[in-house]
């Protein structure tokens, strides 16, 4: 495998993970303001992010190379209302798309054939994960403005679940 997709894909699994902590942080946030729904839908993230590392680990370990990682920094946002945290997770899943198309993109010009089968998988979650955090804020936006609203969304996140993925490597 080329050394620049394995670099590419040992970074990937450290971004996966700094996601999770983000998301963690997020699901704290809300939390602690009595917002149980946006909580768990932060700690499913939370877990969907962690399930992203542990495929790209999973895929580097079948192939032989070493997974190598690196210190994951503490998010630093200090949030001021509850709309904060959705628009900076939206921020967050472009860059990781972007990311995941870097890597695609590397693996493409070393004709490895086989990361990109994989990777295809990333393009299309990453597409999805873009959507629900999009949907997600414009539902805020549309009914959280009074306290009915929010408790109505709120209670709707409370019953999102975890699905582990089902990418087959």
């Amino acid at each position: 495998m080329d050394k620049k997709v394995i670099n590419l894909l040992n970074e990937q699994v450290n971004k996966e993970l700094y996601s999770a902590y983000l998301y963690l942080d997020m699901a704290n946030y809300y939390s602690a303001a009595n917002l149980n729904g946006f909580n768990n839908w932060f700690m499913v993230q939370t877990q969907e992010e962690l399930s992203h590392a542990k495929l790209i680990i999973q895929y580097l370990q079948n192939n032989n190379i070493d997974v190598k990682l690196a210190s994951i920094n503490a998010p630093s946002f200090t949030f001021t209302d509850f709309i904060q945290p959705l628009e900076e997770a939206y921020k967050h899943e472009k860059y990781v798309t972007e990311s995941i198309y870097t890597i695609y993109e590397a693996a493409q010009e070393a004709k490895d054939f086989r990361t990109l089968k994989f990777l295809d998988w990333f393009v299309d979650e990453q597409a999805e994960e873009e959507k629900n955090v999009d949907e997600l804020i414009n539902k805020f936006k549309l009914f959280a403005s009074d306290g009915k609203g929010l408790y109505m969304l709120d209670s709707e996140l409370a019953t999102r679940v975890y699905t582990p993925p089902s990418l087959v490597l």
